[in-house]
């Protein structure tokens, strides 16, 4: 991994890919594209989210602090769930309380933990509603990350299995990464006061286990997996249905999978 950091030192601040571009969702891929995307290595994670069978229970994000060390009581978090509500006016709204640490209490949508710009309570009635529904979000660990390529010392890198890591004996808390990052995934550790974000408990996939958000999940809407592997349940899916990614549009080419993601998420 040292020698992974040193090669990235030589070539830092490429420039962010973080730009002025339109804000979409996704759009479904092809075949050809996510074998494309595969490659020659022997492993490469890979991560699948069934929109259609999350059901905000916020078991996956208490899960995830647990086990790395993320304040329980701070409203940050490595993974998180937002709650989607779309009236039939078509307006959208959305939350995600403390992460959905606790899941969805309440019907009102909290939309000051989204960018509404200032803070606003929406109460719906049911009969307004055109669909709801939850969507899990976490680092989507691209093939061409951002945040690698704006780290001005190193601290974060990307291992030969595909995961973006992050040193924090070499972070200097500079942000760059912060603010490169197109899906919002990053932030500061209140503890240790450097970059932090989801790696895919790398700690736990490297021994052959899963991440703690997949294990937790009561409902299997997470899913880890080896791309490498034709046999892979991940890899299956990915190659079979009809999935997404977010913000295809910044060329990143996450490696974080949807199945069933509305055309209304951002």
């Amino acid at each position: 991994m040292s020698c992974s950091r040193r090669t990235l030192l030589k070539n830092t601040v490429k420039g962010a890919i973080v730009a002025s571009l339109p804000i979409s969702a996704f759009r479904l891929l092809s075949p050809a594209e996510l074998k494309a995307a595969i490659g020659d290595e022997k492993v490469r994670w890979g991560f699948v989210v069934d929109t259609t069978k999350c059901v905000g229970c916020g078991f996956c994000v208490k899960a995830c602090k647990k086990e790395n060390e993320i304040p329980y009581d701070a409203p940050i978090t490595r993974t998180w769930v937002e709650r989607y509500v779309v009236t039939r006016d078509e307006k959208v709204h959305a939350d995600s309380p403390m992460g959905a640490r606790d899941g969805f209490t309440s019907a009102r949508i909290d939309e000051e933990t989204m960018e509404s710009g200032g803070e606003h309570t929406a109460e719906i009635e049911p009969a307004e509603i055109a669909k709801a529904f939850f969507v899990p979000k976490l680092c989507n660990q691209c093939e061409k990350p951002a945040c690698v390529q704006v780290c001005p010392v190193g601290a974060t890198y990307q291992t030969a299995d595909g995961v973006v890591l992050i040193d924090r004996t070499w972070c200097i808390g500079c942000g760059y990464c912060v603010m490169a990052c197109p899906y919002g995934v990053r932030f500061f550790h209140p503890k240790y006061k450097v970059a932090d974000k989801c790696n895919f408990c790398y700690h736990r996939i490297s021994k052959g286990l899963k991440t703690a958000c997949v294990q937790a999940c009561p409902f299997g809407a997470r899913q880890i997996g080896n791309l490498r592997d034709p046999d892979d349940p991940v890899t299956q899916t990915i190659m079979n249905e009809r999935v997404s990614v977010l913000k295809d549009e910044y060329g990143t080419k996450p490696q974080v999978f949807y199945l069933g993601l509305d055309y209304t998420v951002k």
